[in-house]
């Protein structure tokens, strides 16, 4: 059998549906072939099985998110205007793909082996320069001195969490999604307030 590249692109989409919504141990191969209008054979056949399809899709939403960081870190900008830019950016990316947090969650609880993302993440982020940008800016007072990783955790859980709790959020306050996108939104300029003005605190002792 010729494999056919509209074929495989078109169950990488399906399959990316399917995984964002339900996760790898809430679905099967045959919901991703009923997604895609095919049979178990034929998914087989091109991804050899589930893990595997599951793996490319998690490397292609890895690889996304992290190209959007690092088009940020690699400009010359200042480290208080990149980490406004990447809240900025963050957001954006995320309010088009909103099932995206969740999913690089899933994704690494499912990760059997117990190998870290953490090289694959933080090595092209550091080429950039900006791990050094960071440690100038806490040197010469510019930035509050804290740890990359209270960092990490403080971007993390303003940024990422409003849409891994999306669900939540909308039954507890009984609001319909184009609400929920109205709050995000506004959510997004009060998290840049927030962070940006602790982060940069002006008279910072060096």
């Amino acid at each position: 059998m010729k494999r056919d590249l509209s074929t495989e692109e078109k169950i990488k989409a399906a399959a990316k549906k399917v995984f964002m919504t339900k996760g790898f141990d809430g679905c099967s191969v045959r919901d991703i072939a009923k997604e895609v209008g095919s049979n178990v054979a034929l998914l087989n056949y091109y991804f050899r099985s589930k893990e595997k399809l599951f793996e490319l899709i998690f490397e292609g939403a890895m690889s996304d998110f992290l190209q959007s960081i690092i088009e940020v870190f690699s400009s010359d900008l200042a480290l208080k205007e990149k980490t406004s830019l990447l809240i900025d950016k963050e957001f954006d990316f995320f309010m088009e793909h909103p099932e995206l947090p969740m999913f690089i969650i899933q994704a690494i609880q499912q990760n059997k082996n117990e190998s870290s993302v953490a090289p694959t993440f933080f090595e092209p982020i550091e080429k950039t320069g900006i791990f050094q940008q960071l440690k100038e800016a806490q040197a010469k007072g510019e930035m509050r001195q804290m740890s990359l990783r209270n960092i990490t955790i403080l971007l993390m859980s303003n940024v990422h969490y409003p849409f891994m709790s999306k669900k939540l959020t909308q039954q507890f306050h009984g609001i319909d999604e184009a609400t929920l996108q109205q709050d995000l939104f506004a959510h997004k300029a009060h998290v840049k307030e927030m962070l940006i003005n602790y982060l940069f605190p002006q008279n910072q002792p060096a």
